[in-house]
């Protein structure tokens, strides 16, 4: 009896540590299309007005900044952010998909708070 109580006590901890956990991602044709990593460039360089100024601020090489950005672009079929003399901005199309991932990833956070209660 002691065993088996010892047992219960043991998978109840346990469980009381378990948690549901997904990253979540929109993608585009079957491709991992847009992220958190993603959202954060694109708000680094809203904040920013440069790519490489948003990729310092992230400690990533602009080279991968620029790589994800031209990703995006292509992705999309239109630009996403647009660079020129004065540095780099968001199209309104970007910001737009920054909105719906924010709402989306909110409900899949949700939703997993959810099904953690649940186990």
């Amino acid at each position: 009896m002691g065993v088996c109580y010892t047992r219960r006590m043991m998978t109840q901890s346990k469980a009381a540590r378990l948690k549901a956990d997904g990253r979540f991602w929109l993608t585009l044709n079957g491709r991992n299309f847009l992220g958190s990593g993603r959202v954060e460039l694109l708000q680094r360089i809203r904040e920013n007005g440069s790519i490489s100024k948003a990729a310092k601020a992230m400690k990533m090489s602009y080279k991968a900044a620029w790589d994800t950005v031209d990703a995006m672009n292509s992705a999309w079929g239109s630009p996403l952010v647009e660079s020129g003399p004065g540095g780099s901005r968001l199209t309104a199309e970007a910001e737009r998909l920054i909105a719906a991932f924010q709402k989306a990833e909110a409900r899949h956070a949700a939703f997993m708070l959810k099904l953690t209660a649940g186990l």
